[in-house]
């Protein structure tokens, strides 16, 4: 169970990555990238964020490139969050594929 502290730097880290990836999305027209959830281990260095990106075909593509940027991401991070953190955390991404298998079990069940 997380403490308030994590939950409230999980959900601020949440914010402020989401809004990164929609300014940078918009130059790639027709791919979606949203923040579903974000975890942080309880000394604050590591954040675990798990994205949706749709469409889900270029997930992995799009993942590939995030993870290159990891540096950059972190730093535009870092400049948005200096004044609520001392310490940026690493970022760690992770594709959210859990509305994909929620329409898989649709699909099944309809048959």
């Amino acid at each position: 169970m997380q403490e308030t502290r994590q939950n409230r730097i999980a959900r601020l880290l949440q914010k402020e990555l989401a809004i990164i990836f929609q300014s940078q999305t918009r130059a790639t027209h027709g791919v979606m990238v949203s923040v579903t959830r974000v975890r942080v281990s309880p000394d604050l260095s590591v954040c675990t964020a798990y994205l949706s990106i749709f469409p889900s075909e270029k997930g992995d593509e799009i993942l590939e490139n995030i993870n290159k940027n990891n540096k950059s991401i972190r730093y535009e991070l870092g400049s948005r969050m200096r004044n609520q953190l001392r310490i940026i955390p690493e970022l760690r991404f992770f594709i959210d594929d859990s509305l994909d298998y929620i329409e898989h079990i649709d699909e099944l069940l309809k048959k």
